[in-house]
């Protein structure tokens, strides 16, 4: 199988594995080149890979999609950091990501009283005439 990790700008990974594990939204699964194609969401976590003739490698990544077409898993992801040690990808995860998902939260908080304040302003002026 070949193993895909895309960002929004670039590649994060491009090789040849023999599985790969993930976390998606309904628990964790694992995926070997003869399974069906496949679509599933991902959650923020883990993702471990085999690369062909060596041991296990992992890359923490913040929420995706993970597509199974033929022998090739694509993983569409904002946020991917590979590395050797679990212990710290799972910080990376814990802390870091967990951080842009409260920031999104204020964001859309912010956004959300944008439009209020907008249309309520839209009303009074509705009102006025």
């Amino acid at each position: 199988m070949r193993l895909v990790v895309a960002l929004p700008n670039r590649t994060q990974l491009d090789l040849a594995i023999t599985k790969v594990r993930a976390e998606a939204i309904y628990g964790s699964f694992t995926m070997l080149p003869n399974h069906l194609d496949y679509v599933v969401l991902l959650e923020s976590g883990i993702l471990t890979y085999t690369p062909e003739n060596d041991e296990e490698r992992y890359v923490a990544i913040d929420r995706g999609i993970l597509t199974k077409v033929g022998d090739e898993v694509r993983v569409s992801t904002v946020a991917a950091v590979p590395g050797d040690r679990l212990e710290d990808l799972e910080r990376t995860v814990s802390e870091s990501f967990r951080q842009l998902d409260e920031r999104e939260r204020n964001a859309r908080n912010a956004q959300a009283r944008i439009e209020s304040h907008v249309m309520q302003e839209m009303f009074e002026f509705e009102e006025s005439l």
